[in-house]
């Protein structure tokens, strides 16, 4: 029974590793605890080839069809810039995909006031909402085969939170729209390119960092949105997707206005297991964010965020760095599930669950590397399409302003 809560605890984990190689001891805590994943930034990659390497080593020491995760949003979160080519954010992607004359409507009260989990803008309605959107679904496409390139299955994207003045500083061009409607008429087709490709998504920041000023990395946002605000619009692209999404990654953002109040949303049964599991009825993989950041770990420490997270409702347990932290977690759910025969038996349903649906994902296993040319065009479609969103730019926003 150890073994299996052993087993179990280490797969909700989803780790960092150190360099470009593993080190003997990230060999051993990576066969100790089996993670479920393994997620990978600049500081890991050199060239296609050797995260291949590293990637192959590293999942050899996990559970069956690990996840192999990176994030490439594009812009300013894009961590193949250096290593492929720099990818335009989903902004300026969104932006150049206006065409003439046309701009998002806002839902009609009877769409915003369906409270039941149904989505906000029906798919016969989308017509209405915008068009079809070649450049996102490109962008997905793009983004999903260079990932690949370098032996990647997953991409922390598309950004889901709305683009609003309040956290302009801190969002920066990650998100790609000020409407929910603006926002689905990206992520939709973005998850599409995505999908075509096998490579799995993942919406952020539930429920919505878009009404944020502070940044969840080093503090935890009190965001003062009420539930129907939020119902309403931050919420809208998680209804509307909520069959498209693979993942979802919750934030560490707090909404003190709401039944959640100051509990970050990360370790909140209310906003996981309440709102996005029954009400807006999201049945794929729910994912942490960093619980490194300082939004979480200046809260409460990570053994108890780690436990509290999967007793809210959490599948995987995101960890980016520290050796330290990632051992000090996996210890607290064991220890938790050997203490608790409720939480044992909830550790060991939630292993299962994931497994299933990583099984589902990620069954077809690792493309073949690309040969050098294969690498060298697709470096030169990136470079192009960035030049086309790039151009496209003084248009679109004087047809916006």
């Amino acid at each position: 029974m150890k073994e299996e809560l052993r087993r179990a605890a280490g797969s909700l984990l989803v780790v960092g590793l150190g360099g470009t190689q593993l080190t003997n001891l990230e060999r051993a805590w990576l066969k100790l605890v089996r993670p479920g994943g393994i997620i990978l930034f600049r500081r890991n990659l050199e060239d296609a080839r050797q995260t291949r390497a590293l990637l192959d080593e590293g999942s050899a020491l996990c559970g069956a069809h690990s996840f192999r995760c990176v994030d490439v949003e594009g812009g300013t979160v894009d961590r193949l810039r250096d290593a492929l080519a720099p990818m335009p954010s989903a902004q300026a992607v969104a932006l150049a995909a206006l065409p003439r004359g046309w701009e998002v409507r806002s839902p009609t009260l009877s769409e915003r006031t369906r409270k039941d989990g149904a989505p906000s803008f029906p798919r016969s309605q989308r017509r209405d909402l915008g068009h079809p959107n070649g450049l996102a679904r490109e962008h997905g496409e793009l983004i999903a085969r260079g990932v690949k390139a370098f032996g990647f299955n997953t991409t922390l994207a598309p950004v889901l939170d709305l683009a609003l003045p309040a956290s302009a500083q801190v969002m920066g061009t990650r998100a790609a729209a000020a409407t929910a409607a603006g926002v689905v008429e990206y992520a939709h087709p973005f998850l599409a390119g995505l999908a075509r490709h096998g490579v799995a998504g993942c919406g952020k920041h539930f429920p919505g960092l878009g009404a944020g000023t502070l940044d969840s990395h080093l503090q935890t946002p009190a965001i003062g949105r009420s539930l129907g605000d939020l119902w309403l619009e931050d919420l809208a692209p998680y209804r509307e997707l909520r069959n498209e999404l693979p993942m979802v990654m919750v934030s560490h953002a707090a909404y003190p206005s709401t039944q959640g109040k100051n509990r970050p949303a990360s370790v909140s049964h209310y906003w996981i297991a309440t709102v996005l599991r029954k009400r807006i009825g999201y049945r794929g993989i729910v994912f942490s964010d960093d619980l490194e950041m300082g939004g979480i770990l200046k809260f409460m420490p990570i053994e108890e965020a780690a436990v509290a997270a999967v007793r809210a409702g959490m599948d995987l347990l995101e960890i980016c760095h520290s050796p330290e932290l990632i051992l000090r977690a996996y210890e607290a759910l064991i220890t938790e599930g050997e203490r608790s025969a409720a939480f044992r038996k909830l550790l060991l349903a939630r292993a299962r669950g994931t497994a299933r649906q990583r099984a589902k994902l990620f069954a077809s296993g690792a493309d073949p590397a690309l040969s050098a040319r294969q690498f060298e065009a697709l470096r030169a479609r990136v470079l192009r399409f960035g030049e086309a969103i790039a151009k496209a730019q003084p248009a679109a926003e004087a047809q916006s302003a």
